[in-house]
């Protein structure tokens, strides 16, 4: 018999070793954890809206529970009423479209990320990542055999990156560019003249794109979300697209999300669901029917009071001595830069980094907000403002005292 040991490298695969569990996630827990000791800690961590999901939904779930209909397996695509839906759903709000049978339903956003990676990659292919990214691209790239290829942007161009950086990162392995506008963490949106200047080259280089358009609602100032399939017609049939119900919808927690692309590659990429986890929930995706084929009255309250936070944190962040906050354009996330600020004493530290500096605010101000490190760039942090404007000012001028200690 083999000998017992606890080394995680033995126990279990290199693969599933390697990977760095979700720190948005691991802050927002600790954060929980924090409150339910009955520490008053507020927390910027989580990429979830703080509104209820809108009343029809959970109506229309209610109701799919009680029908016997939804009791048994259905087809591994997901529901084909459900497919036309968002096909239908897609046309309306970004004028790209697409066949029912081009749309595969997944259990959430991030099996959509990690399904297209796993059904376009080969083992050593690169992914151009650009960067801060969602902590997500890069483990779903490397699980799936491929390798991510960073690709940076900061805060001095609005965190957007351009051709001629994509350019100098492709080699003979590119096989494909991750995309996400608007953006997580960053909140930036690639104005429509800049996604036709990348689609091009990416049709130009024959590569794929992996475009998320989960934030496509969350636009401010009058940006807009282009569709890159849309600005860039001639590059449909090498590119997926991902979105989901959970931001637009407040509806993170009935995980269904969903892959546009070729027939060919998402039959592929169903075939692949048939096995990893059979059918989304059915009750699951009759409420993502009422959202999806229903009005947008509620997303568009929802949008507005994320402005107002919004406006608010990125006025609050920018009188901080020290801390760089650009005016983000979507999502709800506000991604400002404090490396002036490490190195500096505070509270007996000096805080090297923004993981210890992230710390230290946790300890001493009771305020949880995920570091830049998560995202690929060190030196900032990330702040969700999908949270009571009452704990936001609050949470903000918790931190805001505390760094003024620095020296």
């Amino acid at each position: 018999m083999p000998t017992p040991t606890s080394s995680t490298s033995t126990r279990v695969s290199a693969r599933v070793a390697g990977i760095t569990p979700s720190a948005t996630l691991a802050v927002d827990a600790k954060a929980k954890a924090l409150r339910a000791e009955g520490r008053p800690v507020i927390g910027f961590g989580a990429g979830q809206p703080d509104f209820p999901t809108p009343e029809h939904i959970v109506e229309a779930a209610a109701a799919a529970v009680r029908d016997r209909a939804n009791h048994g397996y259905t087809a591994a695509a997901g529901l084909p009423e459900l497919r036309a839906a968002i096909a239908d759903k897609t046309l309306r709000d970004s004028g790209y479209r697409v066949d029912p049978a081009q749309v595969l339903v997944t259990n959430g956003g991030k099996q959509a990320v990690y399904s297209a990676f796993a059904t376009l990659l080969d083992p050593g292919d690169e992914v151009l990542l650009p960067a801060p990214f969602w902590t997500t691209y890069p483990e779903s790239i490397t699980l799936a055999g491929g390798i991510p290829v960073q690709v940076t942007a900061d805060e001095s161009t609005g965190y957007l990156v351009t051709v001629e950086q994509l350019a100098a990162a492709r080699t003979p392995r590119t096989k494909a560019l991750l995309f996400n506008s608007p953006a997580n963490p960053t909140g930036a949106v690639y104005p429509r003249e800049a996604v036709e200047a990348i689609g091009r080259w990416a049709h130009e280089q024959g590569i794929w794109v992996v475009t998320d358009e989960i934030y496509e609602h969350l636009v401010y100032d009058g940006a807009t979300a282009a569709s890159l399939p849309v600005v860039v017609p001639e590059l449909a049939d090498r590119t997926l697209v991902l979105n989901g119900v959970a931001k637009t919808y407040s509806m993170t927690g009935w995980r269904v999300g969903w892959m546009i692309g070729p027939s060919d590659v998402i039959a592929a990429a169903s075939g692949y669901q048939s096995h990893l986890c059979g059918n989304v929930a059915n009750v699951s995706q009759r409420a993502a029917l009422a959202a999806v084929a229903g009005p947008l009255d509620a997303v568009a309250r929802m949008r507005a009071a994320f402005d107002a936070r919004r406006r608010r944190i990125v006025s609050l962040l920018g009188e901080i001595p020290g801390v760089e906050c650009p005016t983000p354009e979507g999502a709800f996330y506000a991604y400002p830069s404090v490396r002036a600020l490490l190195g500096r004493p505070l509270r007996g530290q000096r805080p090297a980094s923004t993981v210890e500096l992230a710390e230290l605010i946790l300890r001493e101000a009771e305020v949880a907000v995920v570091p830049g490190e998560a995202f690929g760039t060190p030196g900032y942090f990330r702040f969700s403002y999908a949270l009571a404007e009452e704990e936001l000012v609050d949470g903000i001028a918790r931190v805001a005292r505390l760094l003024a200690e620095a020296g």
